[in-house]
Formats: C-alpha cells, structure tokens, sequence
C-alpha cells in the first residue's frame, strides 16, 4: 500500500487524507443518523400518555428534549400548549431548523471531498504526463523505465482520485435522501401532536382559533 502511494507521487497525499476524512464522517453520520435515535417511534405515544395524564411538566420536558431530536421538536410544542395553534407551529417549526442543521453536519464537507478528488487525480494525471514528456524531451523515448514511471503516476492518482470520490459521493446523497425522510416523519409526528393538543382543547371546551 505504501509503494502505491509512493508510485502516485505527492498528490496521493492528499487523496489519502481525504480517504480517512470521508470515512471518519461516512461512520460518524451512519451512526448518528439511525432512525430509532433521531425519530423514535414510541415518542408520541409516550408524550400524549403524559399529556392525558396531566403529568407534562419542566422535568418531563426536559428529559423529551434530551431523548432524541424528535423529543426537541414534540418539548418545543408543549412549552407552548396553552398558545394558540400557529404559534405552536412556529416555536416547533424554529427548533425543527436547528434539528435539520444539526442532521446535516459534515455533509458538506463530504461532498467537498467527493467533488475535489476527481480534480486531484486528474492534477496527478497531468503532472505525471508533463514528467513524461519531460522525459521524452530530455533522454527520447529510450528509457522506458523513466516514461513507465510518470505514466504509472499518471494513472495511479486517477483511479485514487475516482475510488475515493465514488463513494463519497453515494454516501452523501444516500445521507442527504436519508434526512429529507426523517424530516418528513417528524414533521408528521409534530403536527400529530398540534392536532392531538388543539383537539383536547376543544373538547374540554376551551376556545381555540
């Protein structure tokens, strides 16, 4: 492994760090962005037994947000259960744009690697060609061992640059299609609970808009 990366010339440098920099971020976002851990299923069935029980206070709101990013959506709802239903809207819609921020950390710095790495293998290819021209300028086309060198440079830093950028880029759009989804079910999830509130209202006869 090491004489390939010696055989690519400096540019495989690089292409190598950006390697370790997309899996470190390809592990951490796989890990951080499961669905059992960012949208819990059993979370709104947990809060309305609260909510029908009377049992909503600073503690249990507390411990919602800290469950997971679903609970700081359902917590931002219940902190303004006695307001009306748009301003409800507006405190979850708040708190689901710092959530969605949150789920999109590190992707834009994959997708910088997936888009630059190509360009760095191309940039090998091309200082590996200009050392092969070099070459033929300089001693002909005799020394096959020089010429084989740069072009070996040349393809080495290519194929680095397309097996790094490959990946990336599907784990990035896989990641990018995987939070567009979980934004939907706690979307869905939030105005379940506007819905469950605002009903309860009405039927205890409060008055709301």
């Amino acid at each position: 492994m090491l004489e390939l990366v010696k055989s690519g010339g400096w540019l495989m440098w690089p292409i190598l760090l950006c390697s370790i920099v997309a899996l470190a971020i390809v592990v951490e976002r796989a890990w951080t962005l499961r669905r059992n851990r960012v949208a819990p299923g059993h979370v709104l069935a947990q809060v309305y037994q609260l909510y029908r029980r009377q049992q909503i206070d600073a503690a249990a709101i507390k411990r919602l947000r800290e469950d997971s990013p679903l609970g700081r959506i359902l917590a931002a709802g219940l902190v303004n259960e006695q307001r009306e239903r748009e301003v409800m809207k507006e405190a979850i819609e708040e708190t689901g744009r710092h959530v969605v921020h949150e789920l999109e950390r590190y992707l834009n710095p994959l997708g910088t690697i997936a888009a630059i790495t190509p360009l760095l293998g191309l940039l090998g290819t091309v200082v590996g060609m200009i050392k092969v021209f070099n070459v033929i300028t300089v001693q002909g086309v005799g020394n096959a061992s020089v010429l084989a060198g740069g072009i070996a440079e040349a393809l080495i830093t290519t194929a680095a640059g397309l097996t790094v950028a490959i990946p990336s880029l599907i784990c990035y759009r896989y990641f990018r299609r995987r939070i567009d989804d979980l934004v939907v079910t706690m979307e869905e999830e939030a105005l379940k609970l506007v819905e469950i509130i605002h009903d309860q209202r009405e039927n205890n006869g409060e008055i709301c808009p």
